[in-house]
């Protein structure tokens, strides 16, 4: 696997992002960013947990995006003078910062006019029971769109002039070019990616389930206690049966939180 080398230094040149070694780097991300979302499954509780159909729909839709937002990384890092590699990095760091919190409040505004037009397709993690291709794909173009405006805007931030003062300092401590094609494209996004990709997930799953589970909880452990209480108080094993099934209607009965 060969680095290419940059002519006015040891910095890669365009071909090194899409060179053996630059792929076996982004397949190397890919997949472990992939196992985050799967961990992230996992440590959701039991009694809430995504189903594997519904938590496909839900990280499939960041999956396109991410795979949208590196090729147009990869194609617009060739287009600026200079290293490619420190302009990647430059459009990956504004993807991960600026360009999240514009996602967040794109998507935010969406479910906003979701609910006043009343336009339930387009709430997001909600996909009809059973869940509906249609439905997923709908709010899947609507996400991808929002990148699209989201990494248009960050272009035109990156025309700046200020920014050909960064690409002189950015990477300069890195002088082999598979050093930093390591860093760029592997060791920064790792990190960055996980936290990105858990956070995005929490942006794009149904709200709901934040608060019902944390409401659910909340109930299940007060009728614990208030069952405690009165099994002491009546002093009888002979109620425990109907104090479960109290306990149980009673959240069976519980409302429903809201679509956002």
């Amino acid at each position: 696997m060969s680095v290419m080398f940059d002519d006015a230094g040891d910095h890669c040149k365009p071909n090194a992002l899409v060179g053996n070694f630059g792929w076996f780097l982004q397949g190397l991300l890919a997949s472990l960013a992939f196992l985050c979302l799967i961990i992230k499954r996992f440590c959701e509780p039991k009694y809430d947990r995504r189903p594997w159909k519904v938590w496909f729909f839900d990280t499939s839709k960041q999956g396109l995006g991410a795979l949208l937002m590196h090729s147009a990384n990869l194609l617009l890092a060739g287009q600026f003078q200079g290293d490619p590699c420190t302009w990647y990095m430059i459009h990956f760091l504004l993807d991960s910062s600026l360009g999240l919190l514009l996602i967040f409040c794109g998507i935010r505004f969406s479910q906003h006019i979701a609910r006043v037009k009343n336009w339930e397709t387009f709430n997001f993690g909600e996909y009809g029971k059973p869940e509906s291709v249609r439905i997923w794909l709908v709010q899947c173009g609507l996400y991808l769109t929002l990148l699209i405006c989201v990494k248009f805007v960050i272009t035109l931030l990156i025309s700046l002039n200020i920014w050909q003062v960064v690409t002189k300092f950015i990477m300069a401590p890195f002088t082999d070019p598979r050093t930093e094609l390591t860093i760029v494209m592997l060791i920064i996004p790792l990190f960055i990616n996980a936290l990105m990709f858990w956070v995005t997930d929490d942006i794009l799953m149904h709200r709901s389930r934040h608060r019902v589970g944390l409401l659910r909880r909340i109930k299940i452990q007060y009728h614990k206690v208030h069952q405690n209480v009165r099994l002491d108080e009546v002093g009888g094993s002979d109620n425990e049966d109907m104090l479960s099934l109290d306990e149980t209607s009673t959240i069976l009965r519980s409302p429903s939180s809201p679509n956002y």
